[in-house]
């Protein structure tokens, strides 16, 4: 498949423009971020345990936030050394380890409350504009999860 001219752009490549909004909004977050002492991947950890009952296994949370584990666990030792979470074994499945938010933890919640309507204010866009957006991106998400799967077993035989 040959790619036409006028999609050969920079502009035209969705990676760049996935790149650079990423890249924009996130140093959004930042001086926002910086008093609470976080940097914007704890603050997803954060919000993902804030939203979430009780401890929380380190292989639900990586699923949930889609990280892979030798990415989520720095983060977890860096929130856990700044007093904001606790991992721990869990007594049910030793192979497990479950991670609780401290008091600390549950303290700092309040204190970014205001984070996600701070962004929302910058990004000057309607709530209907940002979750077509989020709707928008999550299709690609899927969409580019299809095709960088490997293939099943069943499929390679052959």
């Amino acid at each position: 498949m040959r790619v036409e001219q006028d999609r050969f752009t920079l502009e035209q490549q969705v990676c760049f423009t996935l790149s650079v909004a990423s890249r924009e909004v996130v140093s959004l977050y930042r001086p926002l971020l910086e008093p609470l002492g976080l940097t914007h991947p704890q603050y997803l950890v954060m919000v993902t345990l804030w939203n979430t009952e009780g401890p929380v296994s380190i292989k639900r949370l990586s699923r949930m936030l889609q990280l892979e584990g030798p990415t989520l666990s720095p983060l977890l030792k860096r929130l856990e050394s700044a007093g904001l979470v606790l991992r721990r074994r869990d007594p049910a499945d030793e192979r497990s380890v479950l991670v609780t938010l401290t008091e600390q933890g549950v303290a700092l919640e309040a204190r970014a409350a205001g984070v996600p309507t701070t962004i929302l204010s910058r990004l000057g866009m309607s709530l209907d504009r940002i979750a077509t957006l989020q709707e928008l991106l999550s299709e690609v998400i899927v969409r580019a999860k299809e095709h960088n799967d490997p293939p099943s077993s069943s499929a390679a035989v052959g």
